[in-house]
């Protein structure tokens, strides 16, 4: 799985239309996947992960141990076994390697993400938190914020403004039309209960 690309199935209590996704800050080539349920997070996000590469995680996992502030290789090494979607194993990579940076907003949003994915809802809100109080214009953080709010939370309300948030500060960036278009799915959805900021019987306007 990428880390810039995921496909969520947008079904039954949500919106039930497929919508495109950027997930993850890291630099990788989009491909699509098929995520799963919101209370089977702890699965492989789809079959068509990459394998392993068993061999460069060893070489990385050496290199890590022979030189504990190497930051760079701590970081690669999380990415192969999130791309591999091995999100338990890029769990604690991530982790020391924002232990060695801590400012890191792309290693931070990557981590909650991966504990979004092993079934630790909280724990991966409380990450992006963390992304935010480093940067709160970040887009690929909120875009994520929203996801998890309304995948993890069941929160339409929170994941909307998430979304706003991204088209207010990055209308044109693919990350502003996603969140653009995932609040066109749920105001389609709840067109009149007014759940979503800006559906019918809101106040707060359509984004332009």
């Amino acid at each position: 799985m990428s880390r810039d690309s995921m496909v969520f199935a947008l079904s039954g209590a949500f919106f039930g239309l497929i919508v495109g996704w950027i997930l993850g800050s890291q630099s990788a080539a989009p491909r699509p996947v098929v995520a799963p349920a919101p209370t089977t997070a702890a699965a492989p996000a789809s079959d068509a992960a990459p394998p392993l590469d068993i061999q460069r995680a060893t070489e990385l996992e050496r290199q890590a141990a022979a030189q504990p502030s190497d930051r760079i290789a701590r970081v690669e090494l999380a990415n192969l076994y999130y791309d591999a979607e091995r999100f338990d194993l890029a769990i604690p990579w991530y982790e020391a390697a924002l232990g060695l940076d801590p400012n890191d907003v792309s290693v931070s949003t990557d981590l909650g993400v991966c504990y979004f994915y092993t079934d630790q809802v909280d724990q991966a809100l409380a990450q992006l938190d963390q992304s935010l109080s480093i940067d709160p214009r970040h887009p690929k953080t909120l875009l994520n914020q929203g996801i998890i709010r309304a995948f993890g939370k069941q929160d339409l309300e929170g994941a909307a403004e998430s979304w706003e948030q991204v088209i207010a500060i990055s209308p044109n960036s693919e990350e502003g039309l996603r969140a653009q278009q995932a609040l066109d799915g749920l105001r389609s959805a709840h067109p009149d209960d007014g759940t979503v900021p800006g559906g019918a019987g809101s106040e707060i306007p359509e984004s332009p």
